[in-house]
């Protein structure tokens, strides 16, 4: 099944320097899991690619039902150095949550996501 983590999850993102930080905070305690299986580091750098220059890091908060991400080298140096549009990183927020996982059907049932066509 596909689904969008807009549905299934908020995020919010900062900066620090050069790097993106973005929180990805389940909506349904139950959905936690899924996030925690399905939206590696892996997977969230090859969603950045060519935005970001660095690795990623990712973070588990499981008493949060969170994740948190650190995109390195995402800033074009920071809020001071950088020409982009965005410099402090808000936007990664809104661009991780237009990610789409794929979750096994059985799996996605039994915690009840909702799908996406």
């Amino acid at each position: 099944m596909h689904v969008r983590l807009l549905d299934i999850a908020h995020a919010r993102s900062g900066d620090k320097g050069d790097t993106a930080n973005v929180g990805l905070i389940a909506l349904r305690p139950e959905w936690y899991a899924i996030l925690d299986r399905y939206v590696t580091r892996d997977r969230v750098a090859a969603h950045f690619a060519g935005q970001i220059h660095g690795a990623v890091d990712r973070f588990e908060l499981p008493n949060l039902g969170a994740l948190n991400f650190l995109l390195h080298g995402a800033l074009d140096g920071g809020g001071t150095f950088s020409l982009k549009t965005d410099a402090q990183g808000k936007v990664y927020s809104t661009a991780l949550l237009r990610m789409v996982i794929d979750v096994p059907d059985a799996e996605a049932t039994a915690v009840a996501l909702p799908a996406f066509a």
